[in-house]
């Protein structure tokens, strides 16, 4: 499977500061932002600074640092945003969605923070 990585895309474009965003955390290895169309009362956008197209890409060619270091970001703004159960709130969901079917709209990865509210369930069952 090749992976052809659009250096033009919108989060791209964030990495390289022509576009601005509402940072939440910034690493050696990762962004986390705001997203400007909120799905949920609190709707942050984890993002690696590489250029991954999808979670897959990512987990097999990454290095161990950036891996370990998005990951760890995951939890800090999960641990910043209080969102962990049993930590006060009552959870958190994590998209990370990949290609045409899985609806994919930036081909850059990108995982979903999403919280505050009751988010319902996530699929229908297939009929």
């Amino acid at each position: 499977m090749a992976y052809d990585y659009d250096d033009q895309n919108i989060f791209a474009k964030i990495l390289r500061g022509e576009i601005p965003n509402s940072t939440v955390l910034e690493t050696e290895h990762s962004l986390a932002f705001n997203d400007i169309v909120p799905q949920a009362p609190l709707h942050v956008l984890v993002i690696p600074k590489g250029p991954y197209v999808c979670y897959d890409h990512f987990a097999l060619t990454a290095t161990d640092a950036e891996i370990v270091d998005f990951t760890r970001a995951v939890g800090e703004v999960c641990r910043m945003l209080g969102v962990q159960p049993g930590e006060g709130d009552e959870g958190f969901r994590l998209i990370s969605n990949a290609g045409r079917d899985g609806v994919q709209e930036v081909p850059h990865l990108h995982v979903h923070i999403l919280a505050g509210r009751h988010l319902g369930r996530m699929l229908a069952a297939a009929k």
